[in-house]
Order: structure tokens, then C-alpha cells, then sequence
């Protein structure tokens, strides 16, 4: 029986531009970072360092010629956050690329881009 999600990888073009956004656009915390010696490197990144879910930003190449066969396409991804205004302005103010926020029959939500153009949803849940 799976009980949690632990990581969920993000398979990036430049990690050090990816971790800059993450870290300190969307606020993010580093919680581990491994680097093999020999090119293999990647941060392991959570909302807050206690959270249950992380990312792993891996180099999309590298993985592209170890495993051909993978899926390197970003996920589509739904964030939570208990003050959407706030967040909104906050991400604004950082330049960071947000689209309006809407009513959807499920709530407010709005999405945002990374450093990579990739799309991420985020939605108001108290």
C-alpha cells in the first residue's frame, strides 16, 4: 500500500537556474544536494524542510543519455496555499509570470511559469 508521495523529479536544462528560482522566487528551502563527482548532481527541494513531498531538480540531459526511455516532461503539478492574494502579489513582485486568477468549480486558482517557461497551478485551500 503506497501511503505518501515522497519526490517528485523535475528534469531541468539549467539546474543552478532552477534551483535560483525555486529557492528564491517561490521560496523554497535546499534539503539536500548530492553530487557524485563525475557530472551526476541534483538538489532535493521542499516548500519548508519538514515537508513530506519534495522536488529532485535533475540535469534533463545527463538523465536524457542515462535512460532514453524516460519521460523528461515536466508534470503537471497543483500547488496549495491559504492566502492566494497574497501569494499572487508576492510572485508578481518578483516577476515571476502569473496568469489571472479564476473561479473554478473547484476554487481560486492561478498558474505561473518557471525559469523554464514550465506551467504549475496554484490553489486557495484553507
Amino acid at each position: 500500500m503506497i501511503n505518501k508521495i515522497g519526490q517528485i523529479m523535475l528534469y531541468v536544462n539549467n539546474q543552478d537556474e532552477a534551483l535560483k528560482f525555486w529557492t528564491d522566487k517561490v521560496g523554497f528551502s535546499v534539503v539536500s544536494e548530492e553530487d557524485n563527482g563525475q557530472g551526476l548532481r541534483w538538489f532535493e527541494i521542499a516548500p519548508t524542510k519538514e515537508a513530506e513531498t519534495s522536488f529532485v531538480l535533475h540535469n534533463k540531459e545527463l538523465i536524457a543519455k542515462m535512460q532514453p526511455e524516460l519521460n523528461l516532461h515536466t508534470p503537471s503539478i497543483m500547488f496549495y496555499s491559504e492566502n492566494l492574494e497574497k501569494l499572487y502579489k508576492d510572485f508578481s513582485d518578483k516577476n515571476i509570470k502569473v496568469g489571472e486568477i479564476v473561479t473554478m468549480p473547484f476554487g481560486r486558482v492561478f498558474n505561473f511559469a518557471d525559469n523554464e517557461d514550465n506551467y504549475f497551478a496554484i490553489m486557495e485551500k484553507k
